[in-house]
């Protein structure tokens, strides 16, 4: 069986172009892998948000106590959800040359040290499986190539971040402007369908976690 989660990150939700064409390229998928059993599972970070944190899950995350504690029970949820994927599909926009405010919140609810992360004497380590990441980028303004005009700190922090987890299988898809242009649109439709989450790496199997 085969599993996709599908992050949505823009306030627009799944009305937003980057969610629209993420989720075209995964309808086309379930459609062809219908019969294997496959299936995603969509969190949209915005429609209803995620909860903030809280001082009992500060303090919680970080005093050892076990994972039913109900100050873990959000992020235990979220955890279970990226453990169970074959695959992690993000669709995000940039907000001030990062990611957007419920994305980070959800990464905070993810790393968890002595859960998803340990800290060596060599530094972090990640204790998820590895696997493949789509991530698909919004941004007003030019982010990337010779010809940016704003700086892009969102590409190395969703790196790091994931990489902290021991995920470093990731691939990003970059539609700038503010109205890009059919033959713009078409090109990251092209580029989604080729990614690795929907081509033949998709059938990368998880490691025992």
């Amino acid at each position: 069986m085969k599993n996709i989660l599908f992050l949505q990150a823009s306030p627009h939700g799944f009305d937003s172009l980057g969610a629209r064409l993420a989720h075209e390229a995964l309808m086309r998928w379930q459609w062809h892998e219908q019969r294997s059993g496959a299936y995603s599972v969509l969190r949209n970070l915005t429609e209803p948000p995620l909860s903030a944190l809280s001082r009992d899950y500060a303090l919680a995350s970080v005093s050892g106590h076990p994972n039913t504690d109900p100050a873990l029970e959000y992020s235990e949820q979220l955890i279970a959800e990226l453990t169970q994927s074959d695959c992690l599909l993000i669709s995000t926009p940039m907000h001030n040359f990062t990611v957007p405010a419920v994305l980070k919140l959800w990464i905070d609810f993810v790393l968890r040290i002595d859960r998803t992360f340990k800290i060596t004497a060599d530094g972090t380590f990640g204790l998820l499986a590895d696997r493949p990441v789509l991530v698909l980028v919004r941004s007003g303004g030019l982010s990337i190539g010779e010809t940016a005009r704003q700086p892009d700190f969102l590409t190395p922090y969703l790196k790091l971040v994931l990489a902290t987890i021991g995920i470093t299988m990731v691939e990003f898809i970059y539609l700038d402007g503010i109205a890009p242009d059919d033959a713009a649109i078409d090109a990251a439709r092209g580029e989604i369908a080729r990614s690795s989450i929907f081509t033949s790496a998709f059938h990368h199997q998880r490691d025992a976690l």
